[in-house]
């Protein structure tokens, strides 16, 4: 099963804690984008691949990462 994962750009300080804390290494660093605060935000590309754990939502500071699970995808 498949999750949606949103992560809040503006909140994320880029600390790295959920990119460690993601156990199929799907979170990354999005160099792309500089956030108001000046920082580069975690990112999921492969979102198909999110098994819906919530490690890296439990662990973030900011409280930036939000993670949907069932339903219709």
């Amino acid at each position: 099963m498949s999750a949606i994962v949103t992560i809040d750009s503006g909140r994320c300080k880029g600390c790295g804690l959920c990119i460690a804390a993601c156990p199929l290494k799907i979170v990354e660093v999005d160099t792309e984008i500089i956030n108001a605060s000046g920082y580069h935000p975690a990112t999921v590309k492969q979102t198909e691949k999110c098994s819906g754990c919530t490690s890296c939502a439990i662990i973030c500071p900011d409280i930036a990462i939000r993670i949907e699970r069932g339903g219709s995808m």
